[in-house]
């Protein structure tokens, strides 16, 4: 079975034995890694599953200051203060004020977005599963706009956001249309909606304001026969079953430490792929290699019990995380293979 089968056959919910795992980690744990490997192509060394491919933009998602500087501006003119540890953060939000008409919106036909795309996606392992990019939506909001002006939007402004998700929106699928010309299995969208406890918003404006703009997205990828994959970080339950009725397929990372994996598994497996499930901020970080073997074993136990489960950290595995957790991760995971 390759890997890209093997993805397959866990959102067909069948079995596998393993199930198909995947290892994302920021630079500094990359950097160990390719060192203790000695090679550079870590999805080869680690043996991962899921290759994720997108446009080029004008910040990477980690930008070392080292490279870029101290501060770097993305393509909706977000201005961010560089991180050689993570993705950094918000200096200046071009939406400081609700006023649509003040920012020049990026090209999504912008020849230099797709220069080497193709090259680069050839490039990758060839029995991985291949995933474009539709890049973010609400999440794009919260970088273009401060998050707590925007939650005072939603009720004061409706009109303004509705207006603003539906041009982020526009951008993601004029992206997206030029993507999946080339050859892929799915379509990937990163929009975190959860804090650690629930979501950022009611439930009700869920629905209202992120829902539509959802469902066109994955629309867009199952009109294609692609599978549909969503990103988004802490506590989600409650949406997930309008999640499922609107065409999604795997949900991603499964925090254990926002929600219950197995209740998730016990109520959605059927329905849905579960992708994540290992604990980032406990187990990798303090746990001993035996506790990060037992866990994984566990959670292939448990999540990956008649398929619908693809094995990750909760999230990128973080800088904080040891290396010899890290590989006994991988060697868990591996088991069976």
């Amino acid at each position: 079975m390759t890997r890209r089968e093997r993805v397959c056959a866990a959102i067909r919910h069948e079995q596998t034995d393993p199930p198909p795992w995947n290892l994302m980690a920021v630079p500094a744990i990359s950097a160990r890694l390719a060192e203790h490997f000695g090679t550079k192509d870590l999805d080869a060394a680690l043996g991962n599953h899921v290759h994720i491919f997108g446009a080029r933009g004008h910040k990477p998602l980690y930008a070392d200051p080292a490279k870029y500087g101290p501060t770097i501006t993305d393509d909706f003119g977000v201005v961010w203060e560089t991180s050689a540890r993570d993705r950094g953060h918000v200096l200046r939000y071009p939406l400081a004020e609700p006023d649509l008409d003040a920012i020049e919106w990026p090209d999504p036909d912008d020849p230099w977005r797709f220069a080497g795309v193709a090259e680069r996606l050839a490039a990758a392992r060839g029995e991985m599963f291949v995933a474009a990019s539709a890049g973010d939506l609400w999440e794009r909001a919260t970088f273009m706009r401060p998050v707590a002006a925007l939650l005072v939007d939603l009720y004061e402004r409706p009109a303004f956001v509705h207006e603003l998700l539906d041009r982020i929106c526009a951008f993601d699928l004029a992206v997206l249309a030029r993507l999946v010309e080339l050859p892929c299995d799915a379509v990937f969208l990163s929009d975190d909606y959860g804090t650690q406890r629930a979501l950022l918003i009611s439930p009700a404006q869920w629905r209202a304001f992120v829902a539509p703009r959802l469902a066109r997205v994955l629309d867009f990828a199952r009109g294609r026969g692609l599978a549909t994959m969503l990103h988004s970080c802490g506590n989600v339950r409650a949406i997930v079953p309008e999640l499922i009725a609107l065409g999604l397929d795997v949900l991603h990372p499964i925090q254990p430490e926002a929600m219950d994996a197995g209740e998730l598994k016990r109520g959605f497996g059927r329905d849905l792929t579960l992708w994540g499930g290992i604990s980032t901020q406990y187990t990798l970080p303090q746990g001993t290699p035996d506790e990060v073997r037992a866990e994984v074993r566990e959670q292939r136990r448990v999540l990956g019990a008649g398929g619908g489960y693809i094995l990750e950290p909760g999230i990128t595995i973080q800088a904080d995380v040891p290396l010899a957790n890290v590989l006994a991760l991988l060697e868990a995971a591996r088991e069976g293979a």
